[in-house]
């Protein structure tokens, strides 16, 4: 894997850091944000975890709030992901949600 990657997630700040209720399986792999199943909240319990495992990896999160970027408008209109977008190196990640397992495999696949 290169020394440095990117991970951005993007979202709304009162968004759902995904489609499924927070229960006791954990199958995002975090349990610093449970039961917030909020965006902000499970990125920074994703943040915790990935740099622990990847030293030098840079964590991004563009809230919508304000605005959307012109990248981001672009991705929506090409791709049509839903949110939580996760971009990995500014490439989409077919994830759909913030979860620690689906995001390690992305990255794998995306830098090896």
């Amino acid at each position: 894997m290169a020394e440095t990657n990117e991970i951005e997630v993007i979202g709304f700040s009162d968004g759902s850091c995904g489609p499924f209720p927070c229960d006791d399986t954990r199958t995002c792999g975090l349990f610093a944000c449970a039961p917030s199943e909020n965006l902000v909240t499970a990125f920074d319990a994703l943040k915790t975890e990935l740099e622990s495992r990847y030293p030098g990896i840079a964590m991004k999160l563009t809230l919508l709030d304000d605005g959307v970027p012109e990248y981001v408008v672009k991705i929506v209109e090409e791709e049509q992901p839903p949110l939580p977008i996760i971009l990995i190196n500014g490439t989409l990640a077919p994830v759909g949600r913030i979860s620690l397992p689906l995001i390690i495999e992305q990255l794998e696949r995306l830098t090896h």
